[in-house]
């Protein structure tokens, strides 16, 4: 491929690696990761409430990474409730998923600027390194992306499997008993699966430049040689 169209794509995957850093860092602060229903499962009991009357028992609730809001519904209104993760809620909730989930969030960050960095450096400086040329660029790319997977996988365990929605309603509640009727992933979490699927759209546009996939053999390896290979 010519130079100027693998300075092109260099240059477009570099920018796509900008917006998901960006993307990633605005996530991270909001409370858009999860968004659901909690059933006042105690006081729709106590009245026998099905149907229309039901709904006076079904609150909201939304939260990310370090803080969210409740709203408490026990058939007397809406009452919001803002608690934060840091330090109220690390005794109920799983912590060392939860930290990892930010931990691989800032990886995620550092690595997709570093592959920023790297792209632009292989569009318009002169690689002489393996890390500095193509293999480099499928490595960063590779751990961006694995770290995206990462990110959903934990945070997914964490909402469903050890049913943090449902912890944190009934968080410092005494007389009533609350259960989830609903929840889904928010923006920010899909924010995230995106941001790893340009990771991989990243890795296709290396290979689209011409560049073989790390541990390739080569089509004719007697003429090629480890700087040969790197430089362009």
């Amino acid at each position: 491929m010519p130079a100027p169209q693998k300075k092109i794509l260099f240059c477009l995957a570099g920018v796509f690696s900008f917006v998901c850093a960006l993307g990633t860092a605005a996530a991270i602060g909001t409370q858009l990761w999860v968004k659901g229903t909690i059933l006042c499962k105690t006081g729709a009991l106590l009245v026998n409430a099905t149907g229309p009357e039901l709904e006076k028992f079904i609150g909201e609730i939304r939260y990310g990474l370090f803080h969210g809001e409740r709203v408490r519904q026990c058939g007397l209104g809406g009452r919001p409730f803002q608690f934060s993760f840091f330090p109220d809620l690390l005794k109920i909730i799983p912590a060392s998923i939860h930290v990892s989930v930010i931990l691989f969030c800032t990886v995620l960050i550092i690595f997709t600027l570093v592959g920023m960095g790297f792209f632009l450096y292989n569009a318009f400086g002169s690689p002489y390194e393996t890390l500095h040329g193509p293999v480099g660029l499928y490595l960063w790319s590779f751990i961006a992306c694995s770290c995206g997977c990462l990110i959903m996988i934990l945070f997914s365990s964490e909402v469903k499997i050890h049913h943090l929605s449902e912890k944190i309603a009934n968080f410092k509640e005494k007389s009533f008993t609350f259960k989830t009727h609903s929840e889904r992933f928010a923006d920010s979490f899909w924010i995230i699966l995106a941001c790893s699927l340009v990771h991989f759209l990243n890795t296709l546009l290396i290979r689209l430049a011409g560049f073989e996939f790390p541990f390739s053999k080569p089509k004719d390896s007697g003429t090629a040689t480890g700087a040969a290979d790197l430089m362009y």
